[in-house]
């Protein structure tokens, strides 16, 4: 896809640039730990924790957005994300022990996220230096547990196929995660991350049938009060956009 486009050449002279190459190293074990962290959780009956996780995920990047790159927040914003913050306060408090999970999905996208954003890169060439930084140790993994005896990529057609387009419908998203952070303000994408874990905690409560105490569900409604206060903000900052170009 690189020659296609005829990319390569720049993506090689990325590879000879220290900075930008320590940084990419950075941005390809984030991802990693991200990826490692949401599995281990989601096939040991942790999806729920996971969403809490990608709640938490917000706070995160619209702290570094407003912290390490000055970036401005509307009213509306702060009171989402104080909404957000108190929500995941009370989810924590609910669990009795500190979420490991979330606070390292939390922590490992975010920083993933400052990284892309810091390096303003093209989405394709990015991932595709990432991709090629982590081969060594995904491939290395994959010979291993084949050698022993425990993998289960070739065991059969039908699950060989369900895991090469797990690994198409995971790189779509972070295709399109990569381009937003070179073309929207931190904040705001940091408060669209909302829409992902909604989606996980209704696959853990309706599909997974885990455990939701009051407390819990007490918690997530007041995400969901955080979730209509950004709609609210959104729509209301849109229709600013779109009668300041009418009157332009």
């Amino acid at each position: 896809a690189l020659g296609i486009s005829k990319q390569l050449k720049s993506t090689y002279a990325l590879l000879k640039n220290p900075r930008v190459f320590i940084r990419l190293l950075l941005a390809a074990a984030l991802i990693s730990v991200n990826w490692l962290v949401y599995i281990w959780g989601v096939n040991n009956g942790h999806v729920v924790e996971t969403a809490l996780g990608y709640y938490i995920n917000p706070l995160i990047i619209i702290a570094f957005g407003v912290i390490m790159l000055r970036e401005k927040m509307r009213k509306l914003q702060w009171t989402a994300v104080s909404f957000g913050a108190l929500g995941v306060i009370v989810l924590t408090i609910d669990y009795g022990r500190l979420p490991w999970i979330a606070l390292a999905l939390a922590l490992s996208w975010g920083s993933y996220g400052l990284v892309k954003k810091q390096l303003n890169l093209g989405a394709l060439e990015g991932l595709a230096i990432e991709t090629l930084l982590s081969l060594p140790f995904y491939g290395g993994y994959l010979i291993y547990i084949g050698l022993n005896g425990t993998g289960q990529l070739g065991s059969s057609l039908g699950l060989s196929l369900l895991l090469i387009g797990a690994g198409v419908v995971t790189a779509i998203p972070l295709l399109l995660f990569n381009g937003s952070t070179t073309r929207l303000p931190f904040t705001i994408i940091g408060l669209l991350q909302y829409i992902t874990p909604t989606i996980q905690f209704s696959i853990g409560v309706w599909v997974r049938h885990e455990d939701m105490p009051t407390a819990r569900w007490i918690g997530f409604m007041i995400i969901w009060a955080a979730l209509v206060t950004l709609a609210i903000d959104l729509l209301k900052s849109g229709r600013t956009v779109n009668n300041s170009v009418a009157q332009g």
